[in-house]
């Protein structure tokens, strides 16, 4: 017993540098084009040159890739690559499973003594042919499974991509730092672009193949983690 317990505690010294990091929410894969779409190239501006809109009081308005910066017959809506979008969560699910099942069953059989010859057959005054047998068995099961979950809030995404049949590929995350930790929350998705709004936002319940996640980082999300030792043993690998 006394070598068991220093043995236990070597072997939990590698691990303890992985326990500080259960609870840490961990991110979705970002699509390679977020990046790009969310900061741009790193490429030079470009002086504008007067003059190549042929008198037009707006040539000048173009940004450094050449395309027009000012938008006359067009609303201010999301619709191209780097574009910014502001999605309204809504998300709000609630989900109940009730199961019972219940099984029971009996038999009897019984077998009276025969008799060989006119006569029974009996040893020591008791007939030894005569059998039956009972049996029954029975089995009952319950479950219950109740669960329900809430999010609002808003976040600003950016186009990432712009497909095909115009519906809008987009992916953002929001970091805020707080005292004891981080709270993390990340949206990604496709929306099409008749849902969104004249104010430019788009409820989250219209984004298709959408991945919403929220949670937290540091010793906040770290101290409502289970440890290593515990998830072990509420595993399927506990022995019991």
């Amino acid at each position: 017993m006394r070598l068991l317990l220093p043995s236990l505690l070597l072997a939990a010294l590698p691990l303890s540098g992985c326990a500080s990091f259960v609870g840490d929410v961990q991110p979705f894969p970002v699509h390679p084009a977020a990046a790009t779409a969310a900061y741009g190239p790193q490429t030079a501006y470009v002086q504008p040159v007067s003059g190549d809109g042929g008198g037009s009081i707006f040539a000048g308005a173009r940004d450094g890739s050449g395309n027009p910066g000012i938008r006359l017959f067009q609303d201010n809506k999301a619709r191209e690559v780097g574009d910014l979008l502001t999605i309204v969560l809504v998300e709000s699910t609630s989900a109940r499973s009730n199961a019972q099942t219940g099984i029971s069953k009996s038999s009897t059989i019984g077998m009276g003594a025969p008799t060989i010859f006119g006569q029974q057959v009996t040893l020591n005054g008791q007939n030894v042919l005569q059998a039956e047998v009972e049996a029954a068995r029975q089995f009952a099961g319950q479950g219950n499974s109740t669960q329900s979950n809430a999010l609002a809030g808003n976040i600003t995404v950016t186009v990432i991509e712009r497909l095909p049949n115009g519906n809008l590929r987009v992916a953002g995350e929001k970091q805020v730092r707080l005292n004891q930790g981080d709270e993390l929350v990340q949206v990604q998705g496709i929306v099409r672009a008749s849902d969104i709004g004249p104010d430019n936002r788009v409820s989250s319940d219209r984004v298709g193949n959408a991945q919403i996640l929220y949670g937290g980082r540091g010793a906040m999300a770290r101290s409502n983690a289970m440890g290593w030792l515990g998830r072990f043993f509420n595993s399927a690998a506990a022995p019991y």
